[in-house]
Order: C-alpha cells, then structure tokens, then sequence
C-alpha cells in the first residue's frame, strides 16, 4: 500500500518568542514493513539545527525559533510504501538495551489497578495468546474517549478514569506486560483511516517483545496488530521517549495548537 501522509502543525502565542527549541520525532524511518519514498519537512518561523539519531533510533530533527516570532509552522509531507507483516517488526535494534523495556516509568508503572487487570486474565499459555489477551481486555475496561486524560496521566489514572485514548490504551498495556515480564514499548506514528482522510492528531500503539518473533505490534484501541495502514514513526519506553514534539520557549505565557493531518493511499502505476 503507498500511503501519502500531509501533517501540519500550527502554533500562535500569546506574544513575542525571544528564544525556542523543538525536538521534533516526527520523520519515519525505512523499516520492516514499510519503506520511506519521499519525507520533507517544512519550517516558518523556526530553522532547523541538526539532525541525529536518539537511543531508541528515532530520527530527530533540533529546530530553533526565530527571535521574537509570535506563530511557528512544522509541515511534514512524504510517501511510504507499507506491507502487512501481521504486525510483526522482528529483532531489537538500536542502542537502547533490551532490559529498558522492562522497566516501569512514570507513566506506565503497575499498582493495584493493573494488578487487578492481570488478575482477571485467563491461564493462556502462549505469550501471543496472552498478549491479545490482554490487548483485549484493557480496550473492555477503559473506553475509548477524548478530553479525559492527558500526556501527564498514569497507566493507573487511565484505569481509575476508565476512559482515554490511544496514548492511554497503551501506556496501560505496556505497564501490564512489564508486569508480566514481557519487554514493551510505546510507538508513534500514522493510521489511515477507513472512514475518513483529514484526522486532528497521529496515532500511538504498542509493541511486546515476543521470543521467536521479535517485536510485535498491539493497536489496543482498534484490537488489531498493525497492517498495511499503519506508519511508524518513534519508539520508546513511553510517549516521552517517542513524543512527536517537545521543546521549551521563553518570552510567551501562553500558546494556541492546531494539527492538520491527511493520511491517504495513492495509486501505484504500474
């Protein structure tokens, strides 16, 4: 499936920016099951910096503010070939060492409510089995809604709220298979939509590292493994590690967002 991706994303503050920095996650990398064509991206009011590789081998791009700008604008357009590979990634890569992904963070540490989550499992005796298993059982018990939680909220608040989305869905599912010795990881990156071109945000999942298999992808809110409509972009331990964009400023209070994003299949000549 070629997918071509258009992703916008518009800030307005509150008054003159003296100085800014972005960390931007926001470049997908040739891997198994998809293959980048085209990527480029597009500044105003900022310039990039430099280009690196992070730990967990996600492209970054360091952007600066122009002094005194009041708007920035980040454009990413570009088209990715992808395959249906069951959600099947295959072996580690990249200078993170497997057992960080077997540590709790903030954000996905188990208490009393992902212990009663594991609790209410069946006896599977295939960590596949077990891994839908649970996969199902977190999008039963916390419902898919927005306005609810936000980038700060716990594995544990999620399952106290019982609501949240596909951010929550995996934090919860990466701190239970911890919890269960599985190596797990958070992922961000692009869905094409069944239903629909324009969309107002990207998309996160998560992956468990499965012996024999290698990494394997769980989308918890749509209970599937990813397909061929599915472009990842960063991995990490949580979305901290894999946050499209984060940065700091000085001189504004305040800030206004806007994302425009369209993900849609093209036509492959033959």
């Amino acid at each position: 499936m070629r997918l071509a991706i258009d992703h916008t994303t518009h800030y307005v503050f509150s008054g003159p920016v003296s100085r800014g920095l972005q960390r931007l996650r926001l470049m997908p990398k040739t891997s198994s099951g998809q293959r980048v064509l085209e990527w480029n991206m597009h500044f105003e009011g900022a310039q990039k910096q430099v280009e690196y590789e992070d730990p967990n081998s996600n492209h970054v791009a360091l952007i600066s503010f122009d002094p005194g700008v009041s708007e920035v604008t980040i454009r990413c357009e570009g088209i990715v070939d992808t395959n249906d590979e069951n959600g099947i990634i295959g072996r580690h890569s990249g200078f993170m060492p497997m057992w960080q992904f077997l540590e709790q963070t903030d954000l996905t540490r188990a208490g009393a409510r992902t212990r009663s989550l594991l609790g209410a499992l069946g006896n599977e005796t295939n960590t596949l089995a077990t891994l839908h298993a649970l996969s199902a059982h977190i999008r039963d018990r916390v419902e898919y809604a927005a306005g609810h939680t936000d980038s700060a909220t716990t594995a544990e608040g999620v399952l106290l709220a019982g609501r949240g989305v596909c951010q929550d869905h995996a934090h919860v599912f990466i701190g239970a298979a911890r919890a269960l010795g599985f190596p797990a990881r958070y992922v961000s990156g692009y869905l094409m939509m069944d239903d629909r071109v324009d969309q107002d945000a990207g998309h996160a999942w998560a992956e468990a590292f499965v012996e024999g298999l290698g990494w394997v992808g769980f989308d918890i809110s749509n209970g599937i493994s990813p397909d061929a409509r599915y472009v990842r972009v960063a991995t990490g331990r949580d979305y901290r590690d894999a946050a499209p964009v984060t940065g700091i400023r000085y001189g504004a209070r305040d800030e206004s967002m806007h994302v425009k994003l369209a993900v849609q299949q093209q036509r492959v000549e033959q």
